[in-house]
């Protein structure tokens, strides 16, 4: 292995990694291979000057994904290995994957899709999913980007907005899951195909969402036998289990994981939180490259 050399890809606002990536660097420079930070849509990148690409701080994927699509294409093209799979970053970049899950026997938010130029009103949807309160996003979002929340007594007046995401592409209308903002919600990382770390994150006060740029927290948590349990099962629906890192994002409702999200592109890892994290990370980098 020594003498291997990857790139680790990020974007124009994080050249350097995002600060939870960055102990990756010296993990795999335990190893005997070299990781060199590199923004993924920079044109003059030599990608074929390296052993693999390993899709990490591409935290604006979502506002291009076509050309994101395109530029995993592309290094393919050269015969460089994109870590994870793209197969697995294709089907994960639309987040229609949880009716796929759901199909295969996974305990999902219920999840509507509304296609895009849908006409169908948000009022109409909230009466069909039976529903007080509901989360809208775009099928193909991160970080909750344009994800806002909405209720029966707000349709009308939010009307106007659901009508400028649905002309844009497919959206998701899910009911709000209010077991978030009470217990928290659950993230099992994995590395390949076993788990690592949980971390319990929580919203701000007030707050549904979890993200830490929006004030939510996470600390460190030893991970329930249930959650362990439902992390093997959703990584063996997605055929992730020889990803070389995912993460399963869900909470407990009535006593059941429900899965919110599979994170298998550019997830947080939480390598900063748990000492031994990112000498795992590097390994299965290691494993993949072998």
């Amino acid at each position: 292995m020594t003498g291997r050399r990857v790139a680790l890809a990020t974007y124009a606002q994080l050249p350097q990694l995002a600060p939870d990536d960055r102990p990756l660097v010296p993990a795999l420079a335990a190893l005997g291979i070299a990781a060199e930070p590199v923004v993924w849509d920079n044109r003059a990148a030599g990608w074929n000057g390296f052993d693999a690409v390993v899709v990490r701080s591409c935290w604006d994927y979502h506002l291009r994904v076509g050309r994101f699509l395109d530029w995993l294409a592309a290094v393919e093209s050269q015969g460089v290995p994109v870590i994870n799979p793209s197969t697995l970053l294709r089907w994960n970049a639309d987040k229609r994957y949880l009716l796929d899950l759901a199909a295969r026997g996974i305990s999902i938010v219920p999840t509507r899709v509304v296609a895009h130029g849908d006409r169908v009103t948000l009022a109409q949807l909230l009466d069909q999913l039976g529903i007080e309160q509901a989360v809208v996003k775009p099928a193909v979002s991160a970080s909750a980007h344009a994800t806002w929340r909405t209720s029966r007594l707000a349709a009308e007046t939010d009307e106007n907005r659901f009508r400028a995401l649905v002309a844009a592409g497919d959206v998701l209308v899910q009911p709000l899951v209010r077991e978030v903002a009470e217990a928290g919600e659950w993230s099992l990382i994995c590395f390949g195909g076993e788990a690592s770390h949980a971390v319990l994150k929580r919203p701000a006060p007030g707050d549904w969402r979890v993200q830490g740029e929006l004030g939510g927290t996470a600390e460190i948590r030893e991970a329930p036998a249930s959650l362990l349990e439902s992390g093997g099962r959703v990584l063996a629906a997605a055929r992730a289990e020889a990803s070389t890192y995912a993460r399963v994002d869900g909470c407990l409702v009535d006593g059941r994981f429900t899965l919110m999200e599979l994170e298998l592109i550019e997830p947080q890892l939480y390598l900063g939180l748990e000492p031994h994290a990112a000498g795992r990370f590097a390994r299965a980098i290691a494993a993949a490259l072998a």
